[in-house]
């Protein structure tokens, strides 16, 4: 093994797989580089075997679990974690917090479910991956980004002032359901009295 691919245990973010259908190989594939955690819920198990990753961890009710556990052999070392009632993003992100991952990948999760993650962006550090767009959450209420010329979404709390800072000048907007923002090539700064959400088009 190359020393320069030699990671360190948990450095790299983990890849939380809750839903397969939007997503193609292509788009997964730079996030799996650096052999990350990969965990896989029941629902998108098919499809990301059909792509020959290797799964770590497969988030699945008891029923599930019971009738599957020739996986445990095909995909060895692999473990199951149990998540009744479609709870697999909380068993998830408990499992990740628990074995002290500091990042993670969420992908099949809508923007939209962003905010529900609530306390857990304290514990970790979290990117979603809704369709062809990347989402992360700016905490701190103070962002400071080059762009290329491009639109970019900001989703956050409904009514919240946003106060954007770019070659175009300055712009002061209250946040609505689907707040998207043209930006000029070059450095566009945000503050808001609250935390939100940048999204940015990352495959077309």
């Amino acid at each position: 093994m190359s020393s320069h691919h030699f990671v360190k245990e948990q450095q790299e973010p983990a890849v939380l797989i809750l839903d397969a259908d939007q997503i193609r190989f292509e788009q997964l594939s730079p996030l799996l580089e650096w052999v990350p955690t990969v965990l896989v819920s029941e629902y998108a198990l098919d499809r990301v075997l059909s792509w020959g990753i290797k799964i770590d961890v497969i988030l699945a009710s008891v029923s599930f679990q019971a009738t599957n556990q020739q996986l445990l052999e095909e995909q060895y070392p692999v473990k199951f974690i149990a998540a009744e009632g479609e709870l697999y993003l909380e068993a998830g992100l408990e499992f990740l917090l628990a074995t002290d991952h500091k990042a993670a990948h969420l992908i099949g999760i809508s923007h939209i479910s962003a905010f529900d993650l609530g306390t857990k962006l304290d514990l970790i550090t979290i990117t979603l991956l809704d369709g062809n767009w990347k989402y992360y959450p700016v905490k701190s209420g103070e962002f400071k980004k080059w762009f290329p010329d491009s639109t970019i979404h900001i989703h956050g709390k409904e009514g919240m002032p946003l106060q954007v800072q770019n070659d175009n000048g300055e712009l002061i907007l209250p946040i609505t359901y689907a707040t998207m923002l043209e930006v000029p090539e070059g450095i566009t700064s945000i503050k808001a009295p609250g935390i939100f959400w940048i999204g940015e088009q990352v495959y077309s």
